[in-house]
Formats: structure tokens, sequence, C-alpha cells
């Protein structure tokens, strides 16, 4: 016994050694020794940025100094800039926990973000300490900065607004998240085919490394689809509950793309879903050499996020892109209500914590999602969970076409989604036995006001539920509001009145023009004798008493034709076409191809432009002014009539600008591809934009403002945010044309009645008889088109059309004019202070969101900065270093838009 006893007390004397050795190196505490390692924020002087770009090259990518080149400079250069802005990132989330603060969340199907080095470069104010870092390295930043790609995160307008929304709500301190999809491929890589035909091929925009973008793996949330339904009794208050259990799993996975404000340290984040599978590969399948079926969830699992906006012709495509929709919105719940929970908040206080914005009707499925999660998993009641949903959502509308309000069949959703189709139905039983109760004669509106549209196909009128889930409802432009009140949903106006208003859009000038139009925005700032306008763009009225300024006035048109020249030489070397700059005047329309936006019209006002050139004598022909049309977007893949306008470009382009009687007076081009790069360089470059919807179908519109902000003209119909254009900038400073939205129905009616060919300008007559001919291919490619321009003509171009091409006389002759052309120039942009996303995002916080700015504190005095009773602690040589980081701190506060905070820890090398 005693030898046992003496044994065991060896045992564990040897066990407490062990112990003492394997606890060595154990912490004190652990968090307090982390924030001492990362305090010290990165230095940002050339010298360390060389330093930084040269560690990424050699550890993050790895490359090595002798096979340095361009495209892993960029990367390194964009891993360096991503350091900085994740310190900014976590200080910024950490303060806003701290004070609690209510959060915009903002859901949308897309982002259209374009590149973002030379953004988050500009933003953090550090272009000039790059610029030095780089060019010791050999190369220029502006080389670095055409490394990028564009993201492949959206199509249009929709996206292209939400990333200026990102960027405002950042620069002025706001509170915000975005939240979207990753979409491996995105829409698609638009060329065309020597037939003039738009051909679709995957972007493979992931290829390489994207920077920017976080992969956040602690972040992974589980979204179920299909499935059945329990019914169960409620121990606790005896009621019957119900209880969804999915057949089917995918995980959510987190990506992060940290947005930084301008002039402040507050950086927001963008986070986008990506989809993975809850089995990444089935094992026993493998086994047994069934290699396709092993990894058949993994595939189906990555469609989800693969592509924006599949192709929705097919079935499959429909319940493809359903399930897109409700991952979107299911994991972006699960993670506000997770942040939530982490302040140790309850679930009631929700409205109070996140104002979700559903962008568009794709996000409506938050609604049924937010009050599934409030009745099944925190077991609220009904009165309970429908307050907190109202309360919490809103909705902004970005149309008034009916085919682009979103209708789901009852069947998709009842398949894919059992419980929420049941509660979507519960909702809309609800809100019609309210409304009956309150209206006597309710009978014929219930119809109309259901939110189950009982026609050939029983459908979800998503839209309708967006407006009964959301306690705010708004348009986009005043124009487009009005017509939401008084006709597309003049009903639910009715119901309530309070709940519509109006926020025009806006664009970033950061982006819009500080960056994409450097030299403007250089003569803009030294003519004010400040910068103040890229903060708040109100500012711009002052240029007004400069417009009859004729010094000003030339260095205006020097800074358009410096940019002109750039357009040059990028048509030169992607389409091999040579165009001349000077004296031509350059007219953009780019957009999504649609035939609401008539890029037909103005095809077809080439082709009446071509005739009449031709009909001319060579002498005339030679002193007319010369005009270059650039016309660019992508049409969907699915839109088969606008495919078939833009083999009609290409067709028309070909033949006018290979004539050699027309020679250098008119040319058409066509660029594939369109995106934020190629329109950062159309747009600086612009003479005048062609913004010219059939009134009453463009909700606003945000490109119009891009232009006039750089000095573009407009030449426009009486739509969207061209009237707030015209009234904000002058009317006579806008190039007009066209009826007003009240008469549309009208002239609409009078095509059918007569025939809209009989109605038809002569010369539009001609031109289409130019393509019936074949003078632009077999006309069996444009039928439909010109049958549908013959008979209906639903976008009334035929009426318009004289007007249209009057319009474009006025924009010829005032050109000739230049003193008068530049002063127009000059007071558009002057007038163009409320078109700012800066004005818009004010507008939401204030009157939907109810959210404040949150700035981070800034660093003023040396007990701030951690200096207090610190020199009696260091030797010389430390005192020493620590007055040039002193000094070094105070140069860094005069900068106005950047500042630092350097922590000198007391056993730091300092080196």
């Amino acid at each position: 016994m005693n030898n046992l006893t003496e044994k065991q007390k060896k045992i564990n004397k040897l066990i407490e050694e062990m112990e003492k050795e394997s606890n060595k190196y154990k912490l004190k505490k652990k968090h307090s020794l982390i924030k001492d390692l990362v305090s010290p924020y990165l230095s940002s002087d050339y010298k360390h940025l060389q330093k930084n770009i040269a560690y990424h090259l050699e550890y993050t990518l790895p490359q090595t100094t002798r096979n340095l080149n361009l495209f892993g400079t960029y990367l390194a250069t964009s891993y360096t800039v991503r350091d900085r802005l994740l310190q900014l990132s976590h200080d910024t989330q950490k303060y806003y926990t701290e004070k609690k603060v209510k959060t915009a969340c903002y859901i949308s199907i897309e982002y259209l973000m374009g590149r973002f080095l030379q953004n988050a470069v500009l933003n953090l104010n550090l272009e000039e300490e790059y610029g030095e870092a780089l060019a010791g390295l050999g190369y220029g930043l502006e080389d670095i900065y055409d490394q990028e790609q564009d993201p492949a995160l959206g199509n249009g307008g929709l996206g292209r607004l939400a990333a200026c929304f990102l960027d405002t709500l950042a620069t002025h301190n706001y509170p915000a998240w975005g939240y979207g999809l990753r979409y491996n491929y995105g829409l698609f890589k638009q060329s065309v085919d020597v037939e003039g035909d738009q051909v679709e091929k995957t972007d493979v925009w992931l290829q390489f490394p994207y920077p920017f973008m976080i992969e956040n793996h602690f972040i992974r949330i589980p979204i179920g689809f299909y499935g059945s339904i329990e019914t169960y009794v409620d121990q606790k208050t005896k009621g019957t509950r119900f209880k969804w259990h999915p057949s089917e799993y995918v995980i959510a996975q987190a990506n992060d793309i940290l947005i930084p404000g301008y002039g402040t340290d507050n950086t927001n984040t963008l986070r986008l879903w990506s989809c993975r599978p809850i089995q990444e590969l089935d094992f026993k399948k493998f086994s047994l050499g069934d290699f396709k079926g092993a990894s058949e969830k993994r595939l189906n699992a990555e469609n989800i996020t693969n592509v924006l906006y599949p192709n929705d012709n097919e079935m499959a495509g429909k319940e493809l892109r359903f399930k897109q929709q409700y991952f979107l919105v299911a994991a972006t719940l699960q993670d506000i209500i997770r942040r939530l929970k982490e302040q140790k908040r309850t679930i009631y206080e929700l409205p109070d914590f996140a104002a979700v914005q559903l962008n568009d009707t794709h996000p409506t499925l938050a609604i049924p999602e937010l009050l599934r999660v409030l009745l099944d998993e925190e077991m609220l009641t009904w009165d309970e969970a429908w307050d907190i949903t109202q309360r919490t959502f809103s909705y902004t509308n970005h149309t008034i076409l009916p085919e682009a309000l979103e209708r789901w069949p009852v069947k998709l959703i009842s398949h894919l989604l059992p419980r929420h189709m049941q509660l979507i139905e519960a909702i809309n039983w609800k809100f019609l036995e309210n409304f009956s109760e309150n209206n006597k004669e309710s009978g014929k509106l219930r119809k109309k006001l259901s939110l189950i549209e009982n026609s050939r196909d029983t459908l979800v009128r998503m839209a309708w539920l967006a407006i009964v889930g959301s306690h705010k409802v708004n348009g986009v432009s005043d124009i487009h509001t009005n017509i939401l009140k008084d006709k597309v949903f003049k009903d639910f106006h009715k119901i309530y009145p309070k709940k519509f208003i109006n926020v025009t859009n806006g664009v970033t000038p950061r982006r819009w023009l500080h960056a994409c139009n450097p030299k403007l925005s250089e003569l803009i700032t030294a003519t004010l004798n400040s910068n103040e306008w890229i903060y708040d763009l109100t500012h711009l009225s002052k240029l007004r008493e400069h417009a009859d300024n004729e010094e000003f006035q030339l260095k205006w048109a020097a800074i358009k034709l410096f940019n002109k020249k750039k357009l040059q030489k990028y048509v030169k070397r992607e389409l091999k076409i040579d165009i001349g700059y000077k004296d031509v005047v350059y007219d953009i329309q780019i957009k999504r191809i649609h035939e609401y936006k008539r890029q037909l019209m103005n095809i077809i006002g080439s082709i009446s432009y071509y005739s009449d050139l031709l009909k001319m004598d060579p002498k005339k022909r030679k002193e007319m002014p010369k005009r270059v049309s650039f016309i660019a977007g992508k049409a969907a893949p699915g839109y088969f009539v606008a495919k078939k306008i833009i083999k009609l470009i290409n067709c028309v382009s070909k033949v006018i600008n290979t004539d050699p009687e027309i020679g250098d007076v008119f040319k058409v081009i066509y660029l594939p591809n369109y995106s934020v790069t190629l329109a950062e360089l159309l747009i600086p470059a612009t003479d005048v934009s062609e913004h010219i919807s059939t009134p009453g179908t463009e909700a606003s519109g945000t490109s119009n403002m891009k232009f006039v902000l750089n000095g573009g003209l407009i030449l426009g119909t009486l739509d969207g945010a061209n009237l707030e254009i015209m009234k904000n900038s002058g009317e006579e400073n806008v190039f007009a044309f066209g009826i007003t939205k009240e008469k549309v129905d009208q002239v609409k009616q009078n095509n059918i009645e007569k025939g809209a060919y009989n109605l038809m300008d002569e010369k539009m007559k001609n031109a289409i008889n130019l393509i019936e001919n074949g003078t632009f291919g077999n006309i069996e490619n444009y039928q439909g088109l010109i049958e549908e321009l013959k008979g209906v003509d639903r976008y009334i171009l035929g009426h318009d059309f004289a007007p249209y091409m009057e319009a474009m006389d006025r924009v010829m002759q005032t050109y000739q004019k230049p003193q008068k052309w530049w002063k127009m120039s000059i007071l558009g942009c002057a007038g163009s202070g409320w078109l700012s996303s800066d004005r818009t995002i004010k507008e939401y916080a204030e009157n939907i969101w109810e959210i404040k700015p949150c700035p981070l504190p800034k660093i003023e005095s040396e007990k701030q900065l951690g200096f207090t009773d610190l020199s009696s602690q260091l030797d010389k040589r430390t005192e020493n270093k620590l007055q040039i980081i002193k000094k070094n701190i105070e140069v860094q506060k005069e900068n106005e838009k950047f500042r630092r905070v350097y922590k000198i820890m007391q056993n730091d090398d300092l080196n």
C-alpha cells in the first residue's frame, strides 16, 4: 500500500512538472496582450507603404523582386489599402457597438461598385503617398489603377445607386451595413460578333484574388428550403403554433467589402453572401465511382450565387432566382438579429436597432421571413410580430412598369417556402379584413388590393406585400412618386396617405467628379478656393459667378477637350475606329438597353441624319458640324427585342462608319461591355447626353445627374430626374423635347385607333424604309421591331421623333456658339448641388430610418495620444524617436482629410 502511495506521489509530481512546463508561456490577459500588439496604426508615409507593398508581394502573393510585374504590384498595393481599412473598420464597429446606435441596413440584389482601389486611396487621402511609393518601385499610380477589374455585382442604375449610397453613408458617418450577394460570375461579359449580335460570355471576375473582399469564416448561417410545416399547441399560451422543417439546407458564407468614408475614419461594411453546401462531398457516392453525384449538392448550392439575375424564362430559372432572393434576406435578417442579441438587447428593440431598407421588390421576402422568425422562433404574438415587422422595414420602388413589378407563382412559393406562403396568405387576409371593416363599399377594391392575384396563374404581388409590410414607401423622383400615388398604387395611397413619400435619387460627387474627372475637380477647387464642395455639393452654386468669365470658360473647355482625347484613344485602341475630338460633338447615351429608354429612337434618328447627309451637296456636307454618337449598354440575355436593337445599332454603325461619302462628318459607335469604369471614361468626355425615355416610364435616372455634374448638357424628355435638373439648373440649359406624361395615354390610344405608321413623321418613315429595303442587313433581323413601330408603337417613338430631331438640331447649332455652350455647361454644373447622394441619404436618415451620424472621436490632445508621463520612462534615443513621431502626428493632424494615431509602447523598438 505504501509503495502504491509513493508511486502515486511521484506520478502526481511528474504531472505537476508537466503542467508547469505546458503553462510556461501561458498568457496572463489574452485580450489585453492582443490589444497591445495590434494597437499601433500602420504608418502611411511612402517609405512604410513601399515596405508594406514589398511584404505582400513576398508573403501574400507570393512573388519576388525578380519577377515583379504590374498586376502583382496592383494586388500587393491593394492589400496594403485593405490592411488600413481593416483597422478603421474594427474601430468603427467597436464604436458603433459602444454607443448602441441605430443602424441602416440596406438590402439590394445588386451593387455596381466599380473599381475600388482608386476610390479607397482618394477617400483615405493617400494618393500622393501611394504615388510616391509606387514611383520608387517603377510604376505609375494610374497604371496600377488600370489593372483592377470591375466587380461583377450589378447591372444598371439600381446597383450603382446602392454603391453611391454606401459611399455617402460612410462619408457622413452614418452607422450602416450594406447587404447583397457575392456572385461568382456576375451578369455577363458582353461582346459583339461580326454580325452585330450581342454575345454573352462568363464574367470570371474572381479568377484572381480580389483583395478588397474578406471572407469572414466566422459568419456562416444555415438557410432552409422546401420541407413541411408542423402544427402544435404552445404549452405556455395554449395557442396553436407552427414550425417549419426544411428538407434542404445550404450555408450562407459572409464576405465583407470595407467602405471608407471621405475625410473621415468611419469605415462601414458591405456584407455579401455566398452560398456553400452543408456537405461539400458525398464521400460514399465518390467511393462508389459516382463522381458527378458526389458533387451534386455542392453544385446546386453554388448555383444560388453563381450569376446575377439568372434567366427566368423557364421554370428552373424562376426557381433559382426565387431561391436567390430568399437566401439573401434570410441570411441578412439572421445576421442583424445576431448582432442585436450580442448587444444584450431584446427582440422587441429590433426597430430601434436596425432600419431595414428594401431596394426594390427583390428583397420583399424579408417581410414574411422576419414574421416567421418572430412568431415561430421568438414566440411573439401576431400583433407584436406584425408591429415589429412594419416598423423595421421600408421600401423603395424603382419602376412603374407592370412587367417590372415582381409577381411570383403561389405554386412556386408553396413548394420552396411553405411556411412563408402560409404567412403571406395570413397577411393578405388580415389586411383585407381590416380594410373591409373601414370601407363599406369595398367589394371591387378587395380584388385590386389583394396581395394575391387570381389570374390564369395565381400570383403573389411582391410590391403589394412590400407596401403593406413597410412603414414607409418612397419613389425616387417627384414625377415618379406622384405617379405611384395617383396611378400605380392609387388605392394604397388612399389607405396609407402618410406612408408614401418622395426621396429623389442622387450620386456621389466623390466618384462621379472628384475621382473620374480630376482636372475638373482641381479647377473647381482652385476657383472656389475650397474643396468643401466634395462634402457639400451645394457649394457648386458659386460657379454661377464665373459662368460668363472668358478665361474660366477656356479652362472649362480645355478640360473637356482633354477628356475627349482620352476617349478618342480608347476607341482607337479597342475598336480600331479613328474619330476626331476637336470641334466634334460627343453625343452619348449609356443605359441598360430597354424599349422604354428608346435607344431605338436614337438609332433611327442616326439613320435619318445619315440619309439627309447623303442627299446634300458634297461641299455643303463637308461644312456640316461633326458629331459622334456613342451608345453603350447591355441587354438582358432573355430580352430578345433589346438584343435586336443592339444588332440594328451595330449594323447601322458599320454602314455609316465605312461610307466614304460621310467620312468624319458623322459616326455611330457602339461600345461593348458597359461598366462603371467605362462610364468614368465616357461621362467626363460628353458634350451632350441623351435621356429620352417615354414620359412617365423612367423613375428617376442617375446617369443624367452624372453628366450634368461633369459639364455635359442634356437632351431629354420631360421624365424622371430630367424635370428636376431643369428646375435646378435652368430650363434654358437643357435641350428638352416631347410631351408630358399626362398626354401619353391619349397618344397611345390614337396609335391604336389610327395606326402608328399613319401618324408618323415622314423622316421617320423614310428611315424605316431604309431598314426594310435591306440597307442595314436582312429585314428579317428587325421584323418584330418594325412591325411594333408601325402598328401600336407602345413607347410612342413616332410621335416624339420630329421633336427629338429638332432638339438635336438645336444642340448642333448651339455648339457652334462656344460662349453660349460653355455658359450652359457651367450653369448646369452649378445647379447640380441638389443631385448629391449626400442630400438623398440625409432625407432617408431623417424621414425614414431615424438614424444619426456617429463620427469616430477625433484625437486632439497629447493625453489622448497616450504621451502623458511617458518620456521619463524612455532613454534618450527613444525620446528622440518619440519627438519625430509626435511631429509626424502634428503634420497628420493639420491634414483635415486623414488622421492616424501612433501609440508608442514602452518596450517598442521604434525602428
